[in-house]
């Protein structure tokens, strides 16, 4: 009910729309890019090699692009560059028509739009919690975690549906249809939005300040913590790209059986999303969100172990609950510092979580692939090991600074 009371706000629902038709955009560009790649080289290495295309810019948005990415704060500028990307997206199947096939224009493409989504998503997840008071900043910070995981189920499903009746080159054009009316969304939403800048300061940053990593980390140093277990546990994920190898060695070598396991790992996620959304003690920083972190581990655990596919499908509905969770939790603790201070984090954890989880889908399929099931063990013992300790290095930083702050306390006092 939370979520539909938000969805009565104009401005809230044409966000809500804009960002849904424009991560299946995404999704629907994924698919078919993919697919070009390899029906042009037949080659998983340049698969591979534009997935890397797309997230190096982002690493390098996060690391040097901090004035650039503060230039495009505003729903009206986030507009613009949707609609950069739906030109971008549109190129393609008329160079492709024009001159044929072309590896080094889909590595351009999606170069190109990595730009463009590194300067997109930290500053939509930063204005997000202006647009609604104080406490409801976990409900609409699920309500836009729900919208991104429906989109990501449902892009490919879509594509598979309009590939009965278009080419793969021609999906592109929807693709960048639905980048057009989220732009167009976007721009209607940014009348009589707040301007950059007018966000309360809450904690040790003003406003219109530019922070750095460092001082960020230094100034909050269990936040730090909860973005290394983010990056971490990211990275860690990767192992789950031998799901088909796993699934294979339990006696299941067709799609059908791989596509039930990313289902079930949909459909968890989003049963799972209206509790995070909404119960209060899933937001609380480092607690609740260690142990999801936790749950996940112990689910890879128990999917390597699994004996069966049947055992393996259920698993992977409880992989996509935990999801929320670690989602949920950590965007709501970041929405509750100043505009400013948000972006910085933002754009730090996008950088983290860019960086990992490439390193991550890069080493770990090749390490576990000879062997998926202990993938999936060792996968799932370090997530836990990784959370506990991060559990415990928070506490004990919490610890140190309330100290601290006793003993300024009573100084001032004397």
């Amino acid at each position: 009910m939370g979520y539909l009371r938000l969805l009565r706000q104009p401005r809230i629902l044409l966000l809500w729309i804009a960002q849904t038709l424009s991560v299946l955009g995404d999704r629907m560009y994924a698919l078919a890019v993919m697919w070009l790649v390899w029906d042009t080289t037949g080659s998983a290495a340049w698969m591979g090699l534009v997935a890397v295309a797309e997230s190096v810019p982002y690493v390098l948005v996060g690391v040097f692009g901090q004035r650039l990415l503060g230039w495009w704060a505003g729903l009206g500028k986030l507009a613009v560059l949707d609609l950069a990307r739906m030109a971008v997206v549109a190129v393609l199947p008329l160079a492709w028509t024009l001159r044929g096939p072309s590896l080094a224009l889909l590595l351009i493409v999606a170069a190109v739009l990595g730009l463009l989504g590194a300067l997109f998503d930290p500053n939509l997840g930063a204005l997000v919690p202006d647009l609604v008071p104080a406490e409801q900043v976990q409900q609409v910070t699920g309500l836009m975690d729900l919208m991104g995981r429906i989109a990501r189920v449902a892009g490919p499903g879509a594509a598979g549906l309009l590939l009965i009746v278009v080419s793969e080159v021609q999906l592109y054009v929807v693709d960048a249809c639905t980048f057009a009316v989220s732009g167009v969304a976007l721009a209607v939403a940014a009348r009589g939005a707040s301007a950059p800048g007018r966000g309360a300061p809450v904690g040790p940053f003003g406003v219109r300040r530019r922070l750095r990593a460092r001082a960020l980390v230094r100034a909050r140093p269990v936040t730090g913590c909860m973005i290394g277990m983010h990056g971490a546990g990211q990275m860690l994920l990767g192992v789950s790209l031998v799901l088909p190898a796993l699934l294979s060695a339990r006696g299941a070598a067709d799609a059908r059986t791989y596509a039930a396991a990313m289902t079930a790992t949909g459909a968890g996620a989003v049963v799972a999303n209206a509790v995070a959304g909404h119960w209060r003690r899933a937001s609380v920083i480092p607690g609740a969100y260690c142990v999801a972190w936790i749950c996940y581990g112990l689910v890879m655990v128990a999917t390597g172990a699994a004996g069966t596919t049947l055992q393996i499908v259920v698993l992977s509905a409880a992989a996509g609950a935990a999801g929320p969770f670690t989602a949920v939790g950590l965007r709501t603790h970041l929405g509750s510092f100043g505009r400013d201070e948000r972006v910085a984090w933002m754009r730090l954890d996008q950088t983290v979580l860019r960086a990992a989880g490439t390193a991550g889908t890069l080493l770990l399929p090749m390490l576990a692939a000879p062997r998926p099931a202990a993938g999936f063990v060792g996968g799932g013992i370090g997530m836990i090991a990784v959370a506990v300790s991060t559990w415990s290095a928070a506490v004990l930083l919490r610890r140190r600074d309330q100290t601290r702050s006793g003993h300024v306390g009573v100084a001032e006092k004397k």
